[in-house]
């Protein structure tokens, strides 16, 4: 008996336990080597920033470890990205502008009272306005995973409606980095990267199907974005868009579509071992002598509080006023405290939150050290009270009030 062809975004909200538990270890792994005694500790940074490799561009110097991992590896998990945006917005949940409407309006709002918090708290320090965008994402990875430990207790709706709000976050975030941190343009480089995109499209539009073609157009999408001065890993969400998909509305993930066979043969390798390695490079944090200092640090307390206070009051606001205002309708089988939960759960920023950390203040290793703090802080503020929340103050819809 032939079965169905498994459902990406089913594979998405069951699978994403694990990987956010090999993120957490990662994470974990990388906290203690940076906080090793002696010349011990002091190895887990000379390995990541030791030359490997060539200088691919004279604008970020020779590739290390670091480099590959957040400028290249990166890419793929960005690729997985925009497959995921994709398809949700042509053949998934986002499908139809009633669908939309409330992810959309949510993920804008949780994006601007984060950063609209961060740059109250930093208020009079020019130096760190660049960190506005830090605290604006969402670890859909950290987010479902913590869902998906809640079992029953966080229904289903709940979990297609955080995925959404995740993805147009992921949108915004992919916004941000080409606009706000791409420094030092080449044009000539990206002219070219416009040729190969174009070249891309001309091939979905001929019905190229085969996607060896796609994925030899993204590797060199990604060196020519490198040399361009716009951020390496945006070549993973523009070559995604270029990816032909075959719409099955009410079966989705038809084998034939390329864009489904694409997204689930590395979704795996992103969230198994490109994100984990992520953590690992970029979530070293000294805890020396200065650690609790640095913690009260104005950059530090902007980060953490956007993520804490930010997310949840803009995401839960938007819900709530777009539904007393009749804009849209409140999730199916969903409370007003289980969405407030979720809400919470989206100030968990770690993955993007570090990418953009490390992107908003380059060359200053002190300023992201303490990027890095409030990230882990607010992050895990975010985490335990939306789990507290839903675990043992949120009722289910049919008992609460409405």
């Amino acid at each position: 008996m032939n079965r169905p062809p498994r459902s990406a975004l089913r594979d998405f909200l069951t699978g994403e336990t694990g990987g956010a538990i090999l993120l957490m270890i990662a994470a974990g792994a990388a906290m203690i080597l940076a906080n090793l005694p002696g010349a011990t500790g002091h190895l887990y940074h000379d390995m990541l920033h030791a030359p490997l490799g060539p200088t691919l561009s004279s604008r970020i110097g020779p590739m290390t470890l670091h480099l590959w991992i957040n400028d290249g590896l990166m890419a793929i998990f960005f690729l997985v990205v925009g497959l995921e945006i994709k398809r949700e917005f042509l053949d998934g949940g986002l499908s139809t502008w009633d669908r939309r409407r409330l992810p959309i309006l949510a993920a804008v709002a949780g994006m601007a009272a984060p950063a609209l918090v961060y740059l109250l708290v930093t208020a009079g320090r020019p130096a760190l306005g660049n960190g506005w965008a830090i605290p604006a994402a969402t670890d859909i990875a950290f987010a479902i995973g913590v869902l998906a430990l809640l079992g029953r207790r966080a229904p289903a709706s709940l979990k297609l409606f955080l995925t959404a709000v995740a993805i147009v976050d992921d949108m915004g975030a992919v916004a941000i980095i080409a606009l706000f941190y791409s420094h030092g343009l080449d044009l000539a480089a990206l002219a070219g990267a416009a040729g190969v995109l174009a070249l891309m499209y001309g091939l979905n539009r001929a019905g190229v199907k085969a996607l060896a073609p796609y994925l030899l157009g993204f590797a060199l999408l990604w060196f020519l974005m490198l040399l361009s001065g716009v951020h390496a890993t945006v070549a993973g969400v523009l070559a995604a868009m270029t990816v032909p998909v075959r719409c099955t509305p009410g079966a989705p993930d038809a084998a034939d579509s390329p864009l489904h066979r694409l997204e689930h043969a590395i979704h795996p390798w992103s969230a198994y071992l490109i994100v984990p390695l992520f953590g690992f490079a970029n979530a070293g944090l000294s805890l020396g002598g200065e650690a609790l200092a640095m913690l009260f640090a104005p950059l530090s307390l902007g980060v953490a509080f956007g993520l804490f206070l930010g997310k949840q009051l803009g995401i839960f606001g938007a819900v709530w006023a777009a539904v007393r205002l009749g804009f849209a309708e409140r999730p199916a089988g969903a409370s007003w405290s289980q969405i407030y939960g979720m809400a919470m759960l989206c100030g968990i920023g770690f993955t993007m939150s570090l990418f953009i950390g490390a992107l908003a203040f380059p060359g200053q290793p002190l300023l992201v050290e303490e990027a890095k703090g409030g990230i882990l802080l607010g992050s895990l503020l975010s985490a335990l009270s939306g789990y507290a929340v839903l675990r043992w103050i949120a009722r289910p819809a049919a008992s609460a009030a409405r």
